[in-house]
C-alpha cells in the first residue's frame, strides 16, 4: 500500500522545490545576470514540478495493484479517450499534459540563449525534455502502485508543450537579450 500522495503532497513538494530553486537563482544572479539565473532555476523547478505532478500518487490510499492486474505495455491509442483534468486545470488531461511542459521549454530557451552554443543546446534540450517525458511514462508503467497509466499520447502532448514553450522562449529571448550581462562584464574588464 502506498502511504503518501494527493494534491497536498504535490503542492508541498512544489513549494520546497521553488524555495530551493529560488536560492539557486540568487546564487547565479551575479555571475550570469538575472535573466539567465531565473531561467536556469526556473528550468530546474519546472522539471521538478513535472516529476511531482506525474509521479506522486493522486491519493494516499491508492492500494495495491496485483502483478497480474498490472499493464505490461503503454497505451498506443494515440489521441484516444483521456480522462478529465483535475481541479487545477479542468479542461482535460491532454491540455494539462501539454501545458505542463510549456514552462520547461520556455525556461530552456532562456537558459541557453546566453551562450553561443545555445543554437545547438536548445534543440538538444528539447530532445532531452521529450526523453524525460518518455522516462516518466516508462516509470508510470513499471510502478503500477502509484495508480498512473503509461500512454504514448502523453509523450506527444508533453513534447508539443515543450516545443510551444520554446517558441515563447524565443520571443522572450529577443525581448530580454540575456547575453547583455556577458557583454557588460566584458566591457567592465576592459575599463
Amino acid at each position: 500500500m502506498v502511504g503518501f500522495g494527493g494534491t497536498g503532497v504535490m503542492l508541498l513538494g512544489i513549494g520546497v522545490a521553488a524555495l530551493g530553486c529560488g536560492l539557486l537563482a540568487l546564487v547565479l544572479v551575479r555571475p550570469l545576470g538575472w535573466v539567465s539565473a531565473v531561467a536556469i532555476a526556473g528550468l530546474l523547478w519546472s522539471v521538478a514540478v513535472i516529476a511531482l505532478v506525474t509521479l506522486v500518487p493522486t491519493s494516499a490510499d491508492t492500494g495495491i495493484v496485483p502483478a497480474e492486474g498490472r499493464l505490461t505495455t503503454c497505451s498506443w491509442d494515440i489521441g484516444g479517450p483521456a480522462p478529465d483534468g483535475f481541479w487545477i486545470f479542468e479542461s482535460g488531461q491532454r491540455t494539462l499534459n501539454t501545458a505542463l511542459f510549456v514552462p520547461s521549454g520556455t525556461f530552456l530557451v532562456l537558459a541557453v540563449a546566453r551562450w553561443r552554443a545555445g543554437w545547438l543546446l536548445g534543440p538538444l534540450g528539447l530532445v532531452g525534455l521529450a526523453g524525460y517525458s518518455a522516462l516518466i511514462e516508462a516509470t508510470q508503467l513499471e510502478l503500477a502502485r502509484i495508480d498512473r497509466a503509461c500512454d504514448v499520447t502523453d509523450i506527444i502532448d508533453n513534447t508539443t508543450g515543450a516545443v510551444f514553450g520554446a517558441a515563447v522562449g524565443v520571443v522572450l529571448v529577443l525581448a530580454l537579450r540575456p547575453w547583455r550581462h556577458r557583454q557588460r562584464k566584458r566591457s567592465a574588464r576592459l575599463d
